[in-house]
Parts: C-alpha cells; structure tokens; sequence
C-alpha cells in the first residue's frame, strides 16, 4: 500500500521545458505518480518523444509546442489542456538557459535573453496558468530554482540573477495565492549532469570545485528530483508554500569536507 497523499492519480500536470534533462525526469516523476502529464518545449521532435514516454506510462498526454517568450503560446497551451482534461492542477516551470560569461564582458543581449527566458517565462507561465487555478480555488505550481538562488557561481551573474528572481517571484505568488487552495514552490537542485551544463563540468576544473564542494562527492541523477517534485505536486504538501526545497548531496550545509 502507498501514502495515499502522495497519489496523483486524476491530476493533470503541465511540465514547461519537459522534453529533456530535469524537465523530462519530472514529467516522467509525475506520470509515474499517477498523474496525466502534458510536456511541453520549443521542438517539436523532443515534444512528440516526451509525450511517447509519457503515454508509455500508461498516462494521457497532448504533444503541443510551447515558447515562453510568447504569451499566446501559453495561452494556447492553457486552452488545450482545459478542453481536454477540464482542468490545469500542476504546472512545473523548467525552461531555461544558461552561458558563462565574465560579468564586464557580458552583452546586454545575453543579459536579456537570459531573464527573458528564466525569469520572465516563469513569470507569464505563473500568471497565465495561475489565474486558472485561482478561479478553480486549487493548484500546484514547482518553478525550477537553482543554487544560484542562493550562492553566487563564478561567471554565470544573469543566470544567478534569474534565478533569484525566481526564488523571490516564488515566495510572492505563494502569499497572494495561498487563499485561493495554489501552492507555488520552487525546487533548488544542486550539481546535476545535463545536456545544458556538460560543457562546464565535465572534466573542468569547475567541475572538480562543485565535486569537492558536495559531500556526497558526485553529480546529482536528475531522476533524483523526481520525489521533490511528487511530493509538491501531492496533498501531503497540502501546507506547504512559499518554499524552496534544496536537493544538492549537502552542497550548502558544506563548509569543509575533507
């Protein structure tokens, strides 16, 4: 027998940026949890494919592209979940970006390219999606934070301001929305291996910092993300908003590990 809380058997999850790397680990969480599980990207082939695995799972889908730069593509999203499920229930904001660059030669292109995406793309999402929800009286939003919330990484500022932003972004949605039954959270995930950042880290000497800075001496599996992002979604986290829940192998506790 489960923990009947955690069953999100009848919920409809939105995963933004749910076609590879986090996005596609939380999609698959979710539709193991029970739940049918629309993911949505920019490509089309990488839609399709998430949508497969998703209906492999036994679960219902729509393959339906997204962009977050563009509010009518949400809205569009939105639309076609409601006229097929009745209902948006969980949205999971994970579309992102991310380049290093030395602050003094960072273009204001890229600075805006960065917080357009990271930050402004959760923001519409959260306010096309979340004034469903607050009409419906209930809903579950996880945006996908970062350790940059927190600590500053070397040469990465605009994405370490985004994702502050979405940190704080968080926490205001969640004092305004509380009233109506929505939950907004953010997880924080430390070190995990993906196509966006394996340029950074394998075998660099960035790469060997972060190791040694994690107790847990490895890179995260971003199916390791999975429960944090069930349990968000669920009833158990029936109380629980405005908070961001940190899974790093122990990077932040760290001081001195050897």
């Amino acid at each position: 027998m489960g923990y009947p809380a955690l069953d999100l058997n009848a919920r409809t999850a939105v995963v933004i940026g749910g076609t590879s790397g986090i996005g596609l680990a939380l999609a698959r969480g979710l539709a193991q949890g029970g739940a049918n599980v629309i993911p949505t990207g920019r490509r089309k082939d990488l839609v399709q494919s998430a949508v497969s695995m998703v209906e492999g799972l036994g679960r219902q889908s729509i393959a339906l592209s997204c962009d977050v730069t563009r509010r009518a593509s949400l809205e569009e999203l939105l639309e076609a979940t409601k006229a097929k499920f009745g209902a948006v229930d969980i949205l999971v904001n994970c579309a992102g970006t991310t380049r290093r660059t030395p602050t003094l030669d960072l273009s204001e292109e890229e600075w805006n390219n960065i917080l357009e995406i990271n930050l402004n793309g959760i923001f519409r999402a959260c306010q096309i999606f979340g004034r469903h929800m607050v009409e419906q009286k209930y809903g579950r939003i996880i945006n996908i934070a970062s350790l940059s919330s927190l600590v500053a990484l070397y040469e990465v500022t605009a994405y370490s301001v985004s994702k502050a932003g979405v940190a704080s972004l968080t926490r205001s949605l969640a004092v305004e929305w509380a009233r109506y039954g929505v939950c907004v959270n953010a997880i924080a995930p430390g070190v995990f291996r993906t196509d966006l950042n394996a340029g950074l880290l394998d075998g660099t000497a960035r790469g060997k910092e972060f190791l040694l800075r994690t107790p847990m001496g490895r890179f995260g599996n971003v199916n390791e993300l999975a429960g944090a992002c069930v349990f968000l979604a669920s009833e158990a986290a029936s109380f629980v908003t405005g908070q961001l829940l940190v899974v790093d192998g122990g990077f932040l506790a760290s001081g001195v590990n050897q």
